[in-house]
């Protein structure tokens, strides 16, 4: 499955330095509004140490992680919905993307500058914010100019749902709340995905600190942040981008040596990662064998066939079995020879729900 994640902020907040990080890619990242014009791509591995495991057990040829790709996207500014800045051409970028990350400023430092002339996290996610509801807005009129009296008159019951919907997501955004907030069926999603609206995907505010706050665990800019996004029900994870940037070119152990000096756990990148892939409600799967060792992403909530499709059509379109066992089954007895012999592994058929951890093998015939 191809996902991405875009990096979106206030100019100077450390988007391209944290996508530097993230990426280990040497773009610019500069001291001045919109060093950034262009999307930066880059694809990131994501952490998972079940792999690193079932690689020492197979020992394979190759050995292939999950991936999830990132995009660094130019700095919004006041007014970007009106042109402002690099206006339009900035939001279309984000509508590409499958979740958000809102980078928020929280450290001060007199040698960066700040477009607004001062630190005020609250602010920037409300100036930015604000011009995601009315570029979504925008959108929803133009649609509805064209399509109400065409509903209306002609009695198109699609049309006339749509008018609905869109009617919905109109007063709500009127209101200043973003489309993720709205109660919309399952069903009503898919009606309007089309539209890629911004305020409807998943955010998280990532709260860039300098590295005396990062150990301390908090500053007032922090604090502010969290307790803004917990009326949203949107995650905050606190990081330094800086740091993360000198992490990356560290050796594993080096990089654990220099967390442990922090008195951190685990990098603000790894939580990053893992955060986003958990809000998008992906799992994953892994298929073993001498040959490869691979993890495979996956919506929660999708059957056998489907996850059979995601490593290639034909093995949807011809699926017949998919043999599988758990990870935590594997590691208890050891081989797959003994989770056999304790009755652990299963033959599923196609209305089998993966689980998070499955190891399959998929049996086909087209």
């Amino acid at each position: 499955m191809s996902l991405k994640a875009g990096i979106i902020g206030m100019p100077n907040v450390g988007k391209s330095t944290l996508f530097n990080a993230i990426t280990k890619k040497n773009i610019l990242a500069a001291n001045y509004p919109f060093a950034t014009i262009d999307p930066n791509l880059g694809t990131v591995v994501v952490p998972d140490k079940r792999l690193e495991t079932l690689e020492k057990m197979y020992m394979p040829l190759r050995c292939i992680p999950t991936q999830y790709e990132f995009t660094d996207i130019a700095g919004l500014v006041k007014g970007a919905s009106n042109g402002e800045g690099l206006g339009n051409k900035f939001l279309s970028h984000i509508r590409e993307v499958d979740a958000v990350i809102h980078v928020v400023r929280c450290f001060k430092d007199k040698d960066v500058i700040h477009v607004e002339g001062s630190v005020d996290p609250i602010r920037d996610i409300e100036i930015i914010n604000l011009e995601l509801g009315i570029s979504d807005l925008e959108i929803i009129n133009s649609r509805l100019e064209r399509i109400t009296k065409k509903a209306q008159t002609g009695n198109d019951k699609l049309l006339l749902k749509e008018v609905d919907i869109l009617n919905r997501c109109k007063d709500f955004l009127v209101q200043g709340k973003p489309l993720r907030d709205l109660d919309l069926s399952d069903e009503e999603k898919e009606f309007i995905k089309a539209f890629n609206f911004i305020t409807l995907k998943p955010m998280i505010y990532l709260a860039n600190v300098n590295e005396v706050d990062l150990v301390n665990g908090s500053n007032e800019y922090i604090d502010k942040v969290k307790e803004y996004a917990l009326k949203e029900g949107i995650k905050v994870i606190p990081m330094c981008a800086q740091i993360e940037s000198e992490l990356v070119e560290l050796p594993d152990d080096e990089k654990k040596v220099f967390l442990n000096e922090l008195g951190i756990e685990e990098s603000g990148l790894d939580k990053l990662i893992k955060t986003t892939y958990d809000i998008l409600g992906l799992n994953t799967f892994f298929t073993v064998g001498s040959d490869e060792v691979r993890a495979w992403t996956f919506k929660k909530g999708m059957k056998a066939p489907e996850c059979a499709g995601i490593i290639h059509t034909d093995f949807q379109k011809g699926f017949i079995k998919a043999e599988v066992m758990s990870y935590e089954d594997l590691i208890k007895y050891g081989s797959e020879l003994k989770v056999k012999e304790a009755g652990k592994a299963r033959l599923e058929g196609k209305d089998y729900i993966m689980q998070d951890g499955d190891i399959c093998l998929f049996r086909f015939n087209v």
